[in-house]
C-alpha cells in the first residue's frame, strides 16, 4: 500500500513523512491560481489560507466511529513526521484537509497534500510533504488559468420543488404535534454542464464573490460556506452559528428593513436561538469559560441574510479542532432538536443521501488547532460523470413554518453555487 492509498477503519498505518515550510515571494494573491488542475484542495477566506494538492497520505472512514478513528490515525501519524517550520503560523507545517459525511454511513476523509501553498497576515509560504525515502525540492509555482464551465442546465434531484414543500408541511404538522422542536430538511438541484467541469472556475468564482465565506475544496466537495463550526488556535474556541435566512432584494433600503424584520422574527429568533444552545451545550465540557450572546447579530451577505452569533471559549482540555466537531456534529443548524428525533425524521422524509453535505469540512494542524466549518453552498462533482455536479441547499423547519417561504429560502441559497457555474 502506498502512502496515497485509501486507509479503511482498523487499519491506520502510520507514514514516516517529512515536512517542510518555507517562506515564499512569488505566491499569488490569489491562492486558487496555483492549483493545477480541478482535484485541488483549497482553504480560502478574505485572500488568506492555503491550496494544496498531491496525496502524501490520506485516510478514508465511515460508521459511527468515523471521528475518532480520523483523531486516531492523524495523531500516529503526527507522532512519525519530521517537521521543519520555517514559517510558524497557523497553517503551516503538517496539516491535513478534511471532509466528514452527515451520517455515520456517509464517506469521511482526510488528506495530507503533497504540496501546499499559504498566505497568512502578510506572510506567504510553501510547504512539502513527502515520504522519508523521497525529499523533492520545493516546486516551481505556476499560475492557471482555468476554462469556464459554459452554459449550465439546471434539473430537479431527488424530489420537486413542490414535493419538497409538501414534506416540510409534513414536518410542520410533526412540530406542531409536539414530536420535535426543529429539523432541518434539506434538497438537491443537478446541474448538467456541456463540458467536463474544471472546479477551479466555480472555486475561484466563489472566493470572489464571497470573501467573507470559506471558500473549500475536498475530494469534489466545494462551496463557499458562512458557518464555522469550530475554531481552536492557541486555547481559544470559537464557533459562529447561523439560523434564520432572509433573501436580499438588491434595494439597500428596503434590505435594511428586511434585517430589521428578520432580528424581530419570533420564528427566526427560535430557530436561532435552538442552534445556540446545542453548540453551547456541546461547547461547554470542553471550555474553561464561555461567552454566549443573547442576542444575534444579522449577517449580510451578497444574496441572503442570516442571524447569527459568535460563540467563544476557552478551552480547558486538549480536544483538538477535529475533536470539538465530532462534539457539535450534528448542531441543531444542520439537523435540529432534539437531535436524535430530528436525524430519525430526516432519514424518513427527506428522500436522499446528503453525502457530505452539511458534515464538518475544514483543516488541522499537527498541533490540533485548526478550522472546521459546516459544508454549506456547496456542491458535489459526480466522479462517474465529470459534466454533472449535485447542489445542496437546507432550511430551518420550525412550527411557524411556511413552506413556500421555506422553498423560496433554499433557491436563494442556491444561489452561491448555481451563480458560480456560470460564466
Amino acid at each position: 500500500m502506498s502512502l496515497s492509498d485509501p486507509v479503511r477503519p482498523g487499519h491506520r498505518p502510520a507514514p514516516s513523512l517529512v515536512v517542510r515550510s518555507r517562506p515564499a515571494d512569488d505566491v499569488s494573491e490569489a491562492l486558487m491560481d496555483h492549483l493545477p488542475d480541478g482535484t485541488g484542495l483549497a482553504w480560502v477566506r478574505r485572500g488568506e489560507g492555503h491550496v494544496g494538492w498531491g496525496a502524501a497520505a490520506k485516510l478514508e472512514v465511515a460508521g459511527s466511529n468515523r471521528f475518532a478513528e480520523a483523531q486516531a490515525w492523524w495523531k500516529d501519524l503526527v507522532a512519525g513526521a519530521v517537521v521543519r517550520d520555517e514559517v510558524g503560523v497557523p497553517g503551516s507545517g503538517l496539516v491535513c484537509f478534511g471532509s466528514f459525511g452527515f451520517t455515520d454511513a456517509d464517506p469521511s476523509e482526510l488528506v495530507v497534500p503533497e504540496v501546499i501553498v499559504g498566505r497568512r497576515g502578510g506572510t506567504a509560504w510553501v510547504t512539502t510533504i513527502s515520504p522519508a525515502s523521497a525529499l523533492p525540492p520545493p516546486p516551481e509555482l505556476t499560475r492557471y488559468e482555468p476554462e469556464p464551465v459554459g452554459q449550465v442546465a439546471f434539473a430537479d434531484g431527488s424530489r420537486s420543488g413542490t414535493d419538497w414543500s409538501g414534506i416540510v408541511a409534513d414536518a410542520v404538522r410533526r412540530i406542531t404535534a409536539g414530536e420535535l422542536d426543529k429539523v432541518v430538511l434539506a434538497r438537491d438541484l443537478i446541474a448538467l454542464a456541456p463540458e467536463p467541469i474544471d472546479l477551479r472556475w466555480p472555486l475561484r468564482q466563489l472566493a470572489a464573490a464571497y470573501p467573507n465565506c470559506w471558500t473549500f475544496s475536498v475530494d469534489g466537495l466545494i462551496g463557499a460556506t458562512p458557518e464555522l463550526l469550530v475554531r481552536r488556535e492557541k486555547g481559544l474556541i470559537t464557533s459562529r452559528v447561523l439560523a434564520g435566512t432572509i433573501r436580499r432584494t438588491g434595494d439597500d433600503a428596503h434590505d435594511l428593513a428586511l434585517a430589521a424584520s428578520l432580528a424581530r422574527s419570533s420564528k427566526d429568533l427560535e430557530e436561532h436561538e435552538f442552534a445556540v444552545r446545542s453548540v453551547a451545550d456541546a461547547l461547554e465540557p470542553h471550555c474553561k469559560s464561555m461567552n454566549v450572546p443573547e442576542t444575534p447579530f444579522v449577517l449580510h451577505l451578497p444574496n441572503v441574510m442570516h442571524l447569527a452569533s459568535d460563540v467563544a471559549g476557552v478551552a480547558a482540555n486538549g480536544a483538538s479542532a477535529l475533536g470539538l466537531a465530532a462534539a457539535l456534529h450534528p448542531s441543531a443548524a444542520v439537523c435540529g432538536t432534539p437531535t436524535d428525533v430530528a436525524r430519525d425524521l430526516i432519514g424518513e422524509i427527506e428522500g436522499m443521501s446528503r453525502g457530505r453535505f452539511s458534515g464538518p469540512v475544514g483543516w488541522m494542524d499537527a498541533a490540533g488547532d485548526g478550522e472546521w466549518c459546516i459544508a454549506l453552498r456547496c456542491g458535489q462533482a459526480d466522479p462517474a460523470d465529470p459534466t454533472r455536479m449535485r447542489l445542496f441547499a437546507g432550511a430551518g423547519i420550525v412550527a411557524g413554518s411556511d413552506p413556500e417561504a421555506e422553498l423560496a429560502e433554499t433557491n436563494a441559497k442556491l444561489v452561491p453555487m448555481r451563480d458560480a457555474l456560470g460564466d
